[in-house]
């Protein structure tokens, strides 16, 4: 147990760079941590470092892992599974891919014009951006095993009930005919030796970090925001416990928003130090990583309007039954 602490608080939680900023704070900007501004410079440097650090070396691990399942494998792959099987494994599968919500459309298309059952594909589009190896890891380091665990959880469940309800009302003929005409041909999957297994997880984390620097450096300021400036009292108001909307309001406030997990973890970091509830930080998570807008207006290219419209509404009330269920859950151990 006192090797999994000391590895937990040192190489997830980075107590080492913690107080490396400290000493940098205190000793060469001359600013205490008891005040505002150098609790807040302390709070943007760690988390950006630390989430940088952890956002590269999980990335290139899984990764490495993941060029195993490029995408005509994975689709080989649940070809051969229907039902409920399909959606386990759809939304299985979409937890080993790096994609984001809109960067996994384009493989939605593909999947679709493979014939792959329209529930699979959903599952798989609900978790893919959601659920993945890396947000798991980044998660036990900011909020410990139980609650990440938890979220992969409730994750997985929500992408394949979401992908069964989908299959059962007969969504199929709302998929936008040109989808089905997209030619799909069977490539043959080229196997990799390990120097381009290497290669590939070194662009991985080339593209990932590309694609969300800028969100995680916006993330990690509102965060620092929350953390530092907003009275205690304010965010309770709003989204605290009191509040009997404070689930529905955080999922609303996080779908106008893109970014990745990296993101918004920073800023679910700081909500919990002002005493929100788990279940309405991670409702304001998923929204954020699951119904971003800009994703939405990419499925609509793909949908028709009334799927969108069921894919909307089934992702978002199993948000908020999650988010509620969460808050409820915490409240009963108190």
């Amino acid at each position: 147990m006192n090797i999994f602490n000391w590895v937990n608080d040192q190489l997830f939680k980075m107590k080492w760079l913690y107080n490396l900023v400290r000493i940098l704070v205190e000793e060469i900007f001359n600013l205490s941590l008891e005040t505002r501004i150098g609790t807040s410079i302390h709070f943007f440097i760690y988390d950006v470092i630390k989430i940088f650090i952890l956002l590269s070396v999980l990335i290139f691990a899984i990764s490495y892992i993941q060029s195993y399942f490029p995408p005509e494998r994975t689709k080989k792959i649940l070809g051969r599974f229907k039902g409920i099987k399909g959606n386990m494994l759809g939304a299985l599968l979409g937890t080993i891919t790096p994609f984001c919500s809109c960067s996994s459309i384009p493989i939605f298309i593909g999947f679709t014009s493979a014939g792959l059952p329209v529930g699979v594909t959903f599952s798989f589009l609900i978790s893919s951006p959601m659920v993945d190896l890396a947000s798991l890891l980044l998660l036990m380091s900011f909020f410990g095993a139980k609650i990440a665990i938890a979220y992969v959880i409730v994750g997985l469940i929500l992408a394949v009930i979401g992908g069964i309800l989908i299959d059962k009302l007969g969504m199929e003929k709302y998929i936008k005919d040109y989808v089905y005409g997209v030619k799909d041909t069977d490539v043959n999957i080229e196997e990799m030796i390990p120097r381009d297994r290497v290669n590939f997880a070194k662009d991985q984390v080339k593209d990932i970090f590309d694609r969300v620097w800028k969100y995680i450096l916006i993330g990690v300021g509102v965060g620092a925001l929350i953390h530092n400036w907003i009275p205690q009292s304010v965010i309770e108001n709003i989204l605290g416990q009191n509040n009997p909307f404070a689930v529905i309001l955080a999922t609303m406030v996080g779908v106008p928003i893109y970014a990745d997990i990296f993101g918004t973890i920073p800023i679910a970091e700081a909500l919990i130090a002002k005493g929100v509830g788990m279940g309405t930080v991670l409702a304001f998570m998923m929204g954020v990583t699951t119904l971003s807008f800009p994703s939405l207006v990419m499925l609509s290219q793909v949908v028709k309007k009334k799927l969108l419209g069921v894919f909307l509404a089934i992702v978002t009330i199993g948000i908020i039954i999650i988010g509620y269920s969460f808050n409820i859950f915490s409240f009963l151990l108190k």
